[in-house]
């Protein structure tokens, strides 16, 4: 470790250099989560879907890449390190999923459309992370440690579906998730309408080699340097509350890879938004609207507290080291999204 840089600002770098090509990705490639969801269901298109899907086959094959080099260990990981809980995962992406469609946005969004000068992501923002605080340390942390506990991996078999598959077949488990990898990409690109939009297939890689340069950055920092700190990458629902809390009290508390996050993408998106000539401030003239996107957004700090992880969480990193909670969070985010959409377009009216 370079001894004129500590090693939280080191991780700190990490996770700025990684936020901004999330920014980045978010303003100039409209990577967005919410805005996937409501093409494919609304809109008739599965370009942005399919971007997501690439970017987690991108994430998936560079972090086993990782793992077959031996630059990361996987149990390191959080989401590989805690046991797994299915109704979690269920319970805590619906909420996830429905507060999205309220506010209009995941967190991370919320945090690129602040980059371009959105007031209105300004509140999702805070709230967001105030109440992803309030269910993760705060009044109703003893609510959710009684209804969903969290205990830590006491086996040898981590929460993974490449190391379960392992045990089953006997195949590496580092040959597994490349292969699973490759698979996901590949699923993503067997479309022609896809493959017509190679400025949206960039952007996904982009976004799944950020994915990655987290578990990199924190992964060297952790074998290198003196401090324990943890081996994370991106997410953005508990990292916001950390990095509202640093900007209060930083003073006192070091750092982190997440505030770096956090900083990151609204950097990335301020620049994208500039380049694009897209910056200007907006505000909310509804306060019917703004009620509702408050709404939302307690609702979705919640929820992704309880499923470990938000869009960008579980729906990449958690994703990345092929987690149990992956797929089921990601497809109960999904599920959440689509009924909080359905109310707002449709207001539940009964078929005719």
């Amino acid at each position: 470790m370079p001894d004129w840089v500590a090693e939280s600002h080191m991780v700190a770098l990490v996770g700025l250099f990684g936020g901004v090509l999330l920014g980045l990705a978010a303003r100039l490639g409209r990577f967005c989560t919410l805005g996937a969801i409501e093409d494919l269901l609304y809109g008739g298109s599965g370009v942005r879907m399919r971007m997501w899907i690439l970017a987690i086959g991108t994430a998936v094959v560079g972090t086993f890449g990782l793992i077959s080099a031996g630059l990361l260990e996987p149990t390191q990981t959080y989401y590989l390190s805690i046991r797994w809980a299915p109704a979690a995962s269920v319970v805590g992406g619906l909420m996830f999923g429905y507060g999205m469609a309220l506010s209009g946005n995941c967190g991370y969004g919320a945090i690129a459309r602040l980059g371009g000068g959105d007031l209105r992501s300004f509140v999702i923002v805070l709230v967001l992370g105030v109440s992803a605080y309030v269910v993760l340390m705060g009044p109703l942390a003893p609510l959710r440690d009684f209804l969903f506990h969290q205990e830590p991996v006491t086996t040898d078999m981590p929460p993974g579906l490449a190391q379960g598959l392992a045990a089953v077949t006997g195949l590496p488990v580092t040959a597994i998730g490349l292969a699973i990898g490759l698979a996901i990409c590949a699923g993503a690109l067997a479309s022609p309408a896809f493959l017509s939009e190679p400025k949206a297939i960039l952007w996904s890689v982009v976004v799944g080699l950020a994915i990655v340069s987290g578990w990199a950055g924190t992964a060297w920092v952790n074998a290198h340097g003196f401090e324990d700190l943890p081996v994370v990458s991106h997410s953005f629902s508990a990292p916001v509350g950390e990095t509202v809390l640093f900007f209060m009290t930083g003073s006192v508390r070091p750092v982190s890879f997440a505030v770096g996050s956090v900083a990151g993408v609204w950097t990335g998106a301020f620049i994208g938004s500039l380049l694009r000539g897209h910056f200007r401030w907006e505000a909310c003239e509804d306060p019917r609207e703004l009620r509702r996107q408050i709404i939302g957004a307690a609702i979705m700090g919640a929820g992704a507290v309880i499923a470990l992880g938000c869009t960008v969480g579980q729906g990449m990193s958690a994703f990345s080291v092929l987690a149990y909670s992956a797929p089921v969070t990601f497809a109960a985010i999904l599920a959440g999204a689509a009924i909080g959409l359905r109310q707002l377009i449709e207001g539940f009216r009964p078929a005719e």
